[in-house]
């Protein structure tokens, strides 16, 4: 069996940007291609697969062939992923896939959205239909009314509260006032995160990541020819996927999210690794009741013990068992759906 190793990484900063669509993806992929140790050109490139969901709102179709033009990519067998919120990662396992499959060399992964080009009800539009259209988006269900509803439920079953997900918000903007790339690059205090104006009750503004425009591309190489252009790959251990029922009603609970339970047991069975072996994690923090499930069903905190990991500051940097979102997360670093 091929092993797979990264590379090359590259993204632009998350936020608000004048570059259009094809400007932001193609100086993400200059940044992945220049960060390659050895000679490297994107002809080399076998095929490539890039995560977006919110194109259409753009007006622009062909979104993977147009963007592969962009970056030095011609000719290039190349897939657009759509899978909400999970597009890009899914990307990425897609590349992993291909090379795992003895198909391809050298895959490049990566995403990009613009958001803020977006009128706010094009926002909610393309946030909406990441979720159950039928039964909540057209009956007024809102993403900060879901997981103000999860939010509710872990509270009722398991005594966490909004001083846990306060800690989650103020742990997020410490770690990305650190990172020159984050959308939201200052610190908040525990006072101000918890005085935030009321978003979807028990939500605030301070619960929530902001909508940001930014791209991001990885190059991953086989295991043979890897050392052609790295003496320092970042080797993929293991990779799992799942998924689960989308609308909340039909799902068994509403405090766990089971996808990521499963899949992160698969990657770790892949890796022979345990959760106790992992030292930092990027984990979806869309709203801070996501990143405390998260931190549960990646088995970093027991179930219903995510308000406590966090309430011990358990996922600071240097600080916990395992730094949970050093990046800033969504939260801070920004979601670029």
């Amino acid at each position: 069996m091929v092993d797979v190793a990264v590379i090359g990484a590259g993204q632009t900063k998350y936020g608000n940007h004048a570059l259009g669509l094809k400007g932001m993806w193609a100086e993400a992929a200059e940044r992945a291609f220049t960060s390659i140790d050895g000679d490297f050109s994107p002809s080399q490139v076998d095929e490539a697969f890039i995560g977006s969901i919110a194109f259409g709102g753009s007006q622009l179709g062909n979104t993977a062939a147009l963007l592969t033009e962009h970056s030095a990519m011609d000719g290039v067998p190349v897939r657009r992923v759509e899978n909400a919120c999970a597009s890009s990662g899914f990307a990425f396992r897609d590349a992993w896939m291909a090379i795992k499959s003895g198909e391809a060399d050298i895959v490049v992964a990566g995403g990009i959205e613009k958001m803020n080009d977006l009128t706010p009800e094009r926002k909610r539009y393309w946030l909406g239909v990441s979720g159950d259209t039928e039964w909540e988006r057209l009956a007024g269900l809102t993403f900060p009314g879901t997981y103000a509803l999860m939010a509710r439920r872990h509270f009722h079953e398991f005594g966490s509260t909004h001083d846990d997900l306060v800690n989650i918000s103020v742990k997020n903007h410490l770690h990305g006032s650190m990172n020159k790339l984050a959308h939201i690059q200052k610190e908040v205090s525990f006072e101000k995160a918890s005085n935030g104006f009321m978003v979807a009750d028990p939500l605030t503004l301070y619960d929530c990541c902001p909508t940001s425009d930014g791209a991001s591309c990885v190059i991953l190489a086989a295991d043979h020819v890897v050392r052609e252009f790295t003496d320092s790959p970042v080797w993929v251990l293991g990779s799992g996927a799942a998924s689960d029922h989308l609308a909340l009603h039909d799902r068994p609970s509403i405090t766990q999210l089971r996808a990521t339970a499963a899949s992160s047991k698969r990657a770790y069975s892949q890796a022979g690794i345990t959760s106790n072996d992992v030292d930092f994690a990027e984990v979806h923090d869309c709203f801070t009741i996501a990143e405390l499930m998260a931190t549960e069903d990646l088995g970093f905190a027991e179930r219903g013990a995510g308000g406590q990991f966090a309430r011990d500051g358990s996922g600071i940097l240097n600080q916990g068992p395992v730094t949970i979102n050093p990046s800033g997360g969504l939260k801070s670093k920004g979601h670029p759906l």
